[in-house]
C-alpha cells in the first residue's frame, strides 16, 4: 500500500513538473525568439527580421513588401532610431487553434527617434504631422520632444501575438488596434478579441 501511494505521488509530481516546464520552456522560446527578432530590427539586419514575421502575414502582403516597409521605417536614412530598453514583460500561455499554438506577449522599449530634416521637403508641415503621428500612435504622455538635440524620445508599450505550430519555432506579429484591418483575416477571432 505504501509503495502505491509513493508511486503515485512521484506520478502527480511528474506529471505536474512537466506541465510547469512545458510552460516554461514556451515562454522563454517566445521571449527568446522575439528578442531576436528585435535585435535584427535594432541592428537593421532586415533580411533576418522578416524571417521571425508570422508567414500568413508575409503572404497577405508579399515578403517584398515587408522588407520595404521595415527598411522604411528601421533603415532608411533620413529616420534615426535608436532602440533601447527591450522587454518581453508578459507572456500568456499559448492555446491551440486550428493546429497553431498562439499566445499575446505585452513587450516593452525605449527609443530615440531623430529625422534628418535637410533630406525632407517642407520641413516644418512635416514636423508638426510628425510630432501629431507619434503621440497619437504611442500616446502623448509617452512622447518627449527634446528640441536641444531636435530628437523624440520615445516610450513604448504594446502588443505582439507568437504563433508557432510545434511551440519551437515562432513567428511574431504586432497587434495593436490601428492593424486590425489587416490582421482580421489572418488572426483567430479569439486572439483579435485580445486586442
Amino acid at each position: 500500500m505504501k509503495i502505491k501511494l509513493i508511486v503515485s505521488i512521484i506520478s502527480l509530481f511528474s506529471v505536474l513538473s512537466f506541465g510547469q516546464t512545458k510552460k516554461v520552456n514556451d515562454e522563454v522560446g517566445i521571449k527568446r525568439d522575439f528578442t531576436s527578432f528585435f535585435k535584427n530590427i535594432k541592428e537593421k539586419n532586415i533580411e533576418n527580421a522578416v524571417n521571425f514575421v508570422y508567414p500568413k502575414y508575409i503572404h497577405a502582403i508579399t515578403r517584398e513588401q515587408m522588407f520595404k516597409v521595415l527598411t522604411l521605417s528601421y533603415n532608411n536614412p533620413a529616420f534615426i532610431t535608436d532602440i533601447q530598453d527591450f522587454t518581453v514583460d508578459h507572456v500568456e500561455k499559448p492555446e491551440l487553434i486550428n493546429g497553431e499554438y498562439f499566445s499575446v506577449a505585452d513587450y516593452s522599449f525605449s527609443m530615440k527617434f531623430k529625422v534628418d530634416w535637410k533630406v525632407i521637403q517642407d520641413e516644418e508641415s512635416v514636423k508638426q504631422k510628425m510630432s501629431d503621428l507619434l503621440m497619437s500612435r504611442y500616446g502623448k504622455d509617452k512622447v518627449v520632444y527634446f528640441s536641444d538635440g531636435d530628437y523624440y524620445f520615445i516610450k513604448a508599450n504594446m502588443k505582439a501575438c507568437a504563433v508557432s505550430k510545434d511551440q519551437e519555432d515562432w513567428k511574431f506579429l504586432i497587434i495593436e488596434k490601428e492593424y486590425s484591418r489587416e490582421l482580421i483575416n489572418i488572426l483567430p477571432k479569439k486572439i483579435m478579441e485580445k486586442l
